[in-house]
């Protein structure tokens, strides 16, 4: 079972999780997703790293490699072609630095923050924008 990250008194006396940690507390939310959702992630490759490349900063204009939690790379699935020569596979990368810095700031638990995150870039990767994401969200509560 995943460890739940909260803010209470064991984690003041802890490291900050590693790579691992957050790669584990993805899988814990892929693993939640409904099957049939996770059936269309079938080739998704899911990645973790400490920060954005700087060809992502500079490509996005970001001010800071903190900027980024999360990012959708590919094609989403409504806008490939079957007569199209084969792509990459779709990933996603989790940025867990900038996660950590946002988890600071917020009262959400950790767990929630990268389940938030990870399901917003699946949403990229089923095609929707950020608009259609946040109207989603917004219609959930």
């Amino acid at each position: 079972m995943t460890r739940e990250f909260d803010k209470g008194e064991t984690w003041r006396r802890s490291t900050a999780p590693m790579l691992a940690d957050i790669e584990a507390l993805a899988a814990d939310a892929y693993a939640r997703l409904p099957e049939h959702f996770r059936t269309l992630c079938e080739d998704l490759v899911i990645r973790v790293e400490d920060f954005p490349d700087q060809s992502v900063v500079e490509a996005m204009n970001l001010d800071s490699e903190f900027d980024l939690l999360g990012l959708f790379q590919g094609v989403g699935l409504p806008f490939r072609s079957p007569t199209s020569p084969p792509l990459m596979p779709n990933m996603i990368w989790l940025y867990r630095r900038p996660i950590l810095d946002y988890w600071a700031e917020h009262d959400d638990s950790l767990n929630a923050i990268v389940t938030h995150v990870l399901v917003h870039e699946i949403g990229h990767h089923f095609g929707l924008s950020d608009d259609d994401i946040e109207a989603i969200e917004a219609s959930a509560g």
